[in-house]
């Protein structure tokens, strides 16, 4: 007797053994639940996105240059901060990829620099910014854009899938001012290449592309754009008169003759709405939305001057539903003083009234 219950009382354990190694099992097989794969946002439209970039500042002289620092700009935690509390809704990011990524094939970015880029981009995020990220001074493509293009298509392709699972708050901008060999035959062709590595992981982020020649209002009607690509915001950059808005910069030649020329009579003024005139008529007639991604006058012009032509810039852009981006936040053109952490409070009330 005592021999059967103990054999009863082994085949017990046994089976009770056999149900919990079961159960360890299939605890071990059962996929999870939760998607590793965040949920993606519904599309915005370009001309949606484009209000987003309404009042935009450019981060310039920072990661465009060779290394952050070197042109006397390293980004900062606050800046996104102040510039969220100063009205505006944007940020043009300005990133030289080029000096960051292997020459060669498969021409692998610098992980370590994608971390900086990342960091930018958070903090514009978190601090309820648009951020457009750009290509900004690839000189070799003015140089050899046919040596340089599976460069920069794979470059692009790496940024695309990087941040294909970004909000839509991160437009991409692929090439800022095309310009010397980098002509419209080749900035098109370019952007027939490119455009399609970008969508294969992208396939409705919004991306801001311009003309060749610098990005000249006058370069417009030689971009040739996708039909059926309807997230794609247009840009321009203007600068004139070049004479006024350059007087002194150092990276000009001549630009000391034209120190101490002003800006403000009625003929000037018409000039600069006879241009934007044409561009909001360009946009209507291509049913694209424009951005100014670039505007300023640079320090050594006279500030009466500067707000002058800040304001009437920024007006007559706002009434032709141009968003604008001010070149730049704090270097030569900017509008925040790093070294006194102050603002210029006369441009930022050209930009913003009663900010």
């Amino acid at each position: 007797m005592r021999l059967r219950t103990l054999a009863l009382t082994i085949r017990s354990a046994c089976l009770l053994l056999i149900i919990l190694l079961a159960t360890a099992c299939m605890a071990v097989t059962t996929p999870a639940v939760t998607s590793l794969t965040p949920t993606p946002e519904p599309p915005i439209d370009a001309y949606t996105m484009n209000q987003h970039l309404a009042r935009t500042i450019n981060l310039g002289n920072a990661l465009e240059a060779p290394n952050e620092g070197e042109w006397g700009v390293t980004l900062k935690d606050e800046y996104f901060q102040l510039i969220k509390q100063q009205g505006f809704t944007a940020v043009r990011l300005p990133v030289r990829w080029s000096a960051h990524a292997m020459e060669d094939a498969p021409y692998t970015i610098d992980p370590e620099f994608f971390k900086r880029v990342d960091w930018a981009v958070e903090q514009a995020l978190a601090n309820d910014l648009t951020i457009v990220v750009n290509m900004h001074h690839y000189e070799g493509m003015a140089l050899d854009p046919t040596g340089n293009q599976a460069r920069f298509i794979a470059l692009w392709r790496q940024i695309a899938e990087h941040y294909q699972s970004s909000p839509n708050d991160l437009l991409f901008e692929p090439m800022n001012e095309p310009n010397g060999l980098m002509n419209a035959k080749h900035w098109n062709d370019l952007i027939a290449l490119a455009l399609p590595e970008i969508r294969a992981t992208n396939p409705t982020r919004n991306i801001v592309i311009g003309p060749a020649d610098w990005n000249g209002m006058r370069a417009l009607d030689e971009v040739i754009l996708p039909p059926d690509d309807q997230h794609i915001i247009v840009t321009f950059h203007y600068y004139n008169p070049f004479q006024f808005t350059h007087q002194g910069a150092d990276w000009v030649p001549g630009s000391e003759s034209w120190l101490g020329t002003e800006w403000g009579s009625n003929a000037e003024k018409q000039l600069l709405e006879f241009d934007l005139n044409k561009v909001e008529q360009w946009g209507k007639d291509n049913q694209r939305p424009i951005f100014m991604g670039e505007f300023g006058a640079y320090s050594e012009a006279d500030m009466d001057s500067r707000v002058r032509w800040t304001t009437f810039m920024a007006r007559e852009a706002e009434a032709r539903n141009i968003s604008w981006g001010y070149w730049e936040f704090c270097a030569g053109f900017g509008l925040y003083d790093p070294t006194t952490n102050q603002w210029h409070e006369e441009l930022v009330q050209a930009l913003i009234p009663s900010h």
